[in-house]
């Protein structure tokens, strides 16, 4: 009898992967079209995992307390053709070398053991699939955790150059030939995230900024603050005296963010997390730092809370760290704007005064952001009044 997986669905918007607390049924059980047939704890909520369709469960490849990734395959369950053509779903595919034998069961596919991971992905690990691509190919792609920009270079066979099981599978047999390692679940959220992302117009402007007045503001400071975290401030500052630029196109109007909350990009163990800190235009640079501090430590730990993450309206990156002195940073799919920090350096700047040049301290700042929302005028004038702050740190 023809079979349909269980998938581990997307439970929540930063969600990637979750674990199994309640098992709800076992090989041979009937189960109906939407029953709760597992629950599911994700570091934000206990939530169900439903039936496809009407049927018998074949198998339960899913066990107690261990961790799968959304797209996973969690079980079997066999099914009439008049369910999969009422549901519109596709029997899965036997496996390479299989005998096709209409009441052979499906080899269970292979996968890759998931350890639990802290809260604190910036973005959901999803598996999407694309219009041309059947039916029977997004079960075979959503199994493999692949999504529609992973075929991107695949020239497709069929009518119109359209992508076909076959070269498909062909695609994926090649690929053991080469050499392959595993993408961590942060990985994958990360590459989920900038491919969500650049779904948009994304523009960057950049601006020289002196340093040297900040650069003393802090060494007189105990305890010392972060560059990253004047940016974070003064950020706030200019998005809490006009929120507009921090807002979000939803159909046609503007959403006016409700908090300046911000966070700053933080590099963990194979890749970036994003603290937030709450409402930064009414909290000076002296208050913000403990919980800068805090952050910044547990971030490097992945061990983030999940009051500290997600709903943030900006990101601030110091891609400076890395010696960099440009670049253009991709804002988080929900949000609209990341303002970047270039690495410092020495300048000849004119002094008025003395009547000729003298060493200054300069860093180039950079605002990459959704063009739907901010036109060149706008971002200028924003990243002009970070700019100002930014030379008055005593403001901050």
């Amino acid at each position: 009898m023809p079979q349909i997986p269980l998938i581990m669905p997307q439970l929540g918007e930063s969600i990637a992967e979750a674990t199994i607390v309640n098992l709800f049924i076992a090989p041979g059980d009937l189960v109906q079209a939407d029953q709760d047939v597992m629950e599911v704890e994700t570091s934000k909520a206990t939530m169900t995992v439903t039936a496809p369709a009407t049927g018998r469960v074949a198998q339960v490849l899913a066990k107690l307390h261990e961790s799968h990734p959304v797209g996973a395959v969690l079980g079997f369950v066999e099914v009439t053709t008049e369910e999969i053509a009422r549901v519109g779903l596709d029997a899965a595919p036997p496996a390479p070398g299989e005998a096709a034998a209409p009441d052979a069961p499906p080899a269970a596919p292979m996968r890759r053991k998931v350890e639990p991971t802290v809260g604190g992905l910036p973005v959901p690990a999803n598996a999407v699939g694309a219009s041309y691509i059947s039916p029977r190919m997004k079960a075979r792609m959503t199994e493999l955790g692949l999504h529609a920009g992973d075929l991107a270079g695949l020239a497709g066979s069929g009518a119109g150059g359209r992508v076909t099981i076959e070269d498909f599978e062909k695609f994926i047999a090649s690929l053991e030939a080469k050499k392959l390692t595993p993408a961590s679940t942060m990985r994958v959220a990360v590459a989920d995230a900038m491919r969500r992302s650049w779904t948009r117009p994304l523009a960057t402007v950049g601006l020289p900024v002196p340093l040297d007045a900040l650069l003393a503001h802090r060494a007189a400071s105990r305890p010392k603050p972060g560059i990253t975290l004047y940016a974070v401030r003064a950020l706030g500052i200019a998005l809490g005296e006009n929120s507009a630029p921090g807002g979000r196109l939803v159909g046609n109007r503007i959403v006016h963010p409700s908090a300046m909350d911000v966070g700053f990009a933080v590099e963990a163990e194979e890749g970036v997390l994003v603290p937030v800190l709450r409402h930064v235009d009414r909290m000076r640079l002296a208050e913000l730092l403990p919980r800068y501090n805090e952050l910044m430590d547990l971030a490097r730990q992945r061990r983030l809370p999940a009051d500290a993450t997600g709903g943030s309206i900006a990101t601030v990156t110091n891609f400076g760290t890395f010696g960099l002195t440009w670049a253009t940073p991709i804002p988080l799919p929900e949000q609209t704007l990341v303002l970047g920090l270039g690495a410092a350096r020495k300048v000849p700047a004119w002094d008025e005064a003395a009547g000729r040049f003298v060493p200054a301290t300069e860093a180039e700042i950079t605002l990459s952001f959704d063009h739907r929302v901010l036109d060149g005028g706008a971002a200028g004038r924003l990243l002009s009044r970070v700019r100002e702050l930014l030379g008055r740190p005593a403001v901050l």
